[in-house]
């Protein structure tokens, strides 16, 4: 029998309404492991590790900032695992807003979809500014906004040529990006013991005399580490594009679960490997206050042209995270005009499978964005970040809430969580801790007054998407549209709805 790739068959599913069969829209499944892997990576490694790793030393402290970052990745694992058994059992494109339209409600979906769409949107437009900005070291004279264009140029047709292209373009922009983080855990790690071959300057061991400060052990206290906790979040994100990805992947069932567990683990290793060798090796009060701590490190070891290798590894990071976010933002919108809830020119399809409306509307809007952050920096662009920064907790709180009535409803329902190609271990214990963990960080925005503006414009964006969705579709949203797709692995379903 012919199978959908719309989930409409979910246990937990809303009421069930007639779809519509319509002629196969399909996005090709030409994505390995290694692929996800590396766009998951390419998400999350950027500006924010190689540049803002220092300043978040230097607000909690060296132990506190080791201590922060292991929270963070205990998150992602709590995240991932519920995210796991979503994509896996739905392996849908665009698949957050589906797993909490259908595990939620509607309005829940729709918002989520909105505020991730709007979230990598936003970042666009800084990645394009941030490295047409580097750009000027090597070449003064080049206007920055011509430096945008380039890059958009470039990000854009990678995307549109064929999902297979965009993967391999991730991974080796990831791959540069891994390897320079490597290169800083090991010749930091040797200067730590006292081993720099590169440099006759720091001949003796560092070792980790740092972490003993005349404050103690957490210098900035306990509110520093808590704050550092919650950016930390943000530098995190990322990782959950795994699951955008899903509708794209080779063999779901097994390639899903082998790049969630890979990717939970080279971050762990990346980000603490790579904080903790900074910590040891540059005093907390220092740590990123004028340049970038891995170009510190590496003139430390005595890495030759270490301002200019780190500027090239910069500028790939950047564009990696726009890679990666403008194949996110394309295929939200596809997957939101799949279910009615976006217009359906945002459906059509290149004969290699690409969302080409998406994929143009995306980038259209990162550009918009970019205008207004010269223009318009204190009031748009203000609103803009501040909703974006608000939408990754709130769309991995709607991963794992939909995670726990998925489970809860299958179950009920009949079904054997054997029959589950992969699970979530530990429920209910691993979708509630990281729901208490992710709305803890909620609330302690309040407290910091460079992230309250979050909540200000966050909160009133998703009223505003809630009211907006039962204003126009209505409480049931309207019925979705059922897509064949041979390829496509079934749902489980619980015995009494086979």
């Amino acid at each position: 029998m012919p199978r959908s790739t719309d989930s409409t068959s979910l246990p937990n599913a809303l009421p069930q309404t007639v779809a519509t069969q319509v002629p196969l829209r399909r996005l090709q499944r030409s994505m390995d492991a290694r692929h996800l892997v590396m766009i998951a990576l390419g998400g999350v490694i950027g500006s924010g590790l190689f540049l803002s790793s220092g300043y978040t030393i230097n607000q909690a402290g060296p132990l506190g900032a080791i201590v922060a970052y292991l929270v963070g990745a205990f998150v992602v694992y709590l995240v991932m695992s519920c995210l796991g058994e979503l994509a896996v059992a739905y392996p849908v494109s665009g698949a957050f807003h589906i797993y909490a339209a259908r595990a939620i409600s509607p309005a829940t979906g729709f918002t989520t979809a909105w505020l991730y769409w709007l979230c990598w949107v936003v970042a666009l437009g800084s990645e394009f500014t941030a490295a047409g900005i580097l750009m000027q070291r090597w070449f003064p004279g080049v206007e920055v906004w011509v430096w945008c264009l380039v890059f958009a140029g470039i990000l854009f047709t990678l995307n549109a040529i064929s999902a297979r292209v965009f993967g391999e373009t991730e991974f080796w922009f990831s791959l540069i990006k891994v390897v320079a983080i490597v290169a800083l855990i090991v010749l930091g790690g040797a200067a730590i013991f006292g081993f720099t071959p590169l440099s006759s300057e720091h001949p003796g061991a560092v070792l980790f005399s740092n972490f003993s400060t005349p404050d103690g052990l957490f210098p900035t206290g306990i509110a520093g580490v808590l704050m550092t906790s919650l950016a930390v979040f943000y530098a995190f994100s990322g990782s959950e594009l795994i699951g955008v990805a899903a509708g794209e992947t080779k063999d779901p069932a097994r390639n899903i679960p082998k790049a969630l567990r890979s990717t939970v683990l080279r971050l762990l290793v990346l980000f603490v490997g790579s904080i903790t060798v900074i910590a040891a090796i540059l005093p907390y009060e220092q740590a990123g206050l004028t340049s970038s701590p891995f170009v510190d490190v590496f003139e430390y070891v005595g890495v030759p042209f270490a301002g200019d290798i780190m500027n090239f590894v910069i500028i790939t990071a950047l564009l990696s995270a726009g890679n990666s976010g403008l194949f996110s933002c394309a295929r939200m919108l596809f997957s939101l005009a799949e279910e009615g809830h976006a217009p359906r020119a945002f459906t059509k399809l290149t004969s290699r499978g690409i969302p080409i409306v998406a994929l143009s509307v995306s980038m259209a809007v990162g550009l918009v964005s970019l205008v207004s952050s010269v223009i318009a920096a204190e009031t748009v662009y203000l609103v803009l970040v501040s909703i974006a920064g608000f939408a990754v907790v709130a769309v991995w709180m709607s991963i794992v809430a939909a995670q726990f009535f998925h489970r809860r409803a299958f179950v009920r329902g009949g079904g054997d969580i054997k029959t589950l190609a992969y699970r979530t271990p530990f429920y209910p214990v691993v979708p509630i801790l990281a729901f208490v963990l992710l709305g803890v960080s909620i609330v302690a925005i309040a407290f910091d007054p460079n992230q309250v503006a979050a909540l200000y414009f966050g909160i009133p964006f998703v009223v505003a998407c809630y009211v907006f969705f039962w204003w126009r579709y209505g409480r049931r949203g309207v019925a979705p549209v059922a897509v064949v797709d041979e390829e496509a692995p079934a749902a489980p379903a619980p015995e009494g709805h086979r």
